[in-house]
C-alpha cells in the first residue's frame, strides 16, 4: 500500500518531498563548526520535513549530499549561517553550523525539525489520506521562525510556473546574496536592505516583473515588522503580512506554513490545488476553493497537513490542457 501511494511525481515534490540519500551519517566535526546532537521524540523524516524549504533542484540555499546530509544556508537575526543536518546510526540528529548565525540556527533546530508540531492532533478521514499518513510517520511541519526568507520566494512564485520562479530565485540569490559560511559552495540570500536596493534592471534580468518586484521591495522595507509575525498566532500573522500591498491569502498561507509551521494554513487562490484535492478525495477534477475548503473541513486545525498528505499521495487528474506557457522576460 505504501508504494502505491508514494510516487515521486511533480505533485509529490510540490508537497515537500525531497530525496535524502541514505548515507553513513555524520563524521568528525568539521573545522570551525558548532555542533549539536538532538534526539527527536518521534519518527522524523528529514526529506519530508525540510523539503518545503527547497526552491527547486538547484536552489543555492539548499542541498542534499550523498552522505545523507541536508544543508541549508540562511540569514538569521544574528547573521548568515550554514546548517548541516544528518541522522546518526542510533537515530539521533547531528547538526553542524558555521557563521555568525551558527548559535541561532542550532537553537532553532528542534522547531525546524518539527518539535513544535503536534501530529497526534491529526485524524485521517479519507482512505487515501489514511494511506498517505500511515506510509509517512516521519512527516513533521517545519518552523523556521524567519518570515522574509519564506515570503520572498513565495512572491516570486505568484502567477508564474514553478520553474520560472526557481530560476529567478537562483539568479537573485547568486547575484545579490553572499557566499555562505562553511565548507559547501552555497549562497545566503540578501538582507532586507539588499532586496530593497536591487535596481529595476536587476529584477528584469532575473525574469521578475514589476508587480512582484515591487511587492518584495515593499515587504523588505517593513521587514522588521513582518518578522514579528513569526511569533504570532496564524490569523494575526496573516493579517500582518496581508497589510503589505501585493500579499494576499495565497502568499501569506504559503509563507506561514514554513515560517510558523501553521498546520491549518490552507492555500487558497491556487490554480491547481483545488482540482488536485477534489480529484484525489472524490474524483471531482473541477473543484474550486469553496469546494476544497468543504472537503478539508473535517481536518479543521490540520488542513495544511491534510493538503500536504494529499499532494504526497500523487493522485492527480489527467491533464486536459497544455502546460502553462513558460516565459523569461530577461530575454526581452
Amino acid at each position: 500500500m505504501a508504494g502505491r501511494f508514494d510516487p515521486l511525481n511533480r505533485t509529490a515534490v510540490r508537497g515537500g518531498r525531497t530525496q535524502v540519500p541514505p548515507g553513513p551519517g555524520p563524521g568528525p566535526a568539521a573545522a570551525g563548526a558548532r555542533r549539536l546532537r538532538w534526539n527527536p521524540e518521534a519518527p522524523l523524516d528529514l526529506g519530508l520535513t525540510l523539503g518545503p524549504l527547497r526552491r527547486g533542484p538547484a536552489d543555492p540555499t539548499f542541498r542534499t549530499t550523498p552522505d545523507g546530509s541536508v544543508w541549508r544556508a540562511t540569514r538569521t537575526p544574528e547573521g548568515p549561517a550554514t546548517l548541516r543536518v544528518s541522522r546518526a546510526a542510533d537515530g539521533a540528529i547531528e547538526a553542524e553550523a558555521w557563521g555568525p548565525g551558527a548559535d541561532w540556527v542550532l537553537g532553532a533546530l528542534p522547531a525546524l525539525l518539527g518539535a513544535d508540531d503536534d501530529p497526534a492532533a491529526f485524524v485521517p478521514r479519507h482512505r487515501l489520506v489514511h494511506a498517505s499518513h500511515r506510509s509517512r510517520p516521519g512527516l513533521r511541519l517545519t518552523r523556521t521562525g524567519l518570515v522574509l526568507e519564506s515570503l520572498i520566494p513565495v512572491v516570486l512564485e505568484q502567477k508564474v510556473t514553478s520553474d520560472e520562479a526557481y530560476r529567478s530565485w537562483r539568479r537573485l540569490v547568486r547575484r545579490y546574496g553572499e557566499p555562505a559560511p562553511g565548507p559547501q559552495e552555497m549562497y545566503v540570500m540578501p538582507d532586507a536592505r539588499g532586496w530593497a536596493m536591487i535596481p529595476s534592471w536587476g529584477w528584469h534580468q532575473a525574469g521578475v516583473d514589476m508587480k512582484r518586484s515591487s511587492t518584495i521591495v515593499r515587504a523588505a522595507r517593513v521587514a522588521a515588522r513582518l518578522e514579528e509575525a513569526a511569533a504570532m498566532e496564524p490569523a494575526r500573522a496573516a493579517a500582518r503580512l496581508e497589510a503589505v500591498p501585493g500579499i494576499g491569502p495565497w502568499t501569506s498561507a504559503e509563507t506561514l506554513q514554513r515560517s510558523n509551521g501553521a498546520a491549518d494554513a490552507v492555500t487558497t487562490g491556487d490554480l491547481h490545488l483545488p482540482g488536485i484535492i477534489g480529484y484525489a478525495l472524490t474524483g471531482e477534477r473541477d473543484a474550486d476553493d469553496e469546494r476544497m475548503l468543504e472537503l478539508l473541513a473535517p481536518y479543521a486545525g490540520q488542513r495544511h497537513r491534510a493538503a500536504r498528505l494529499i499532494l504526497l499521495a500523487g493522485r492527480t487528474p489527467p491533464r486536459r490542457a497544455p502546460r502553462m506557457y513558460r516565459s523569461d522576460i530577461a530575454r526581452f
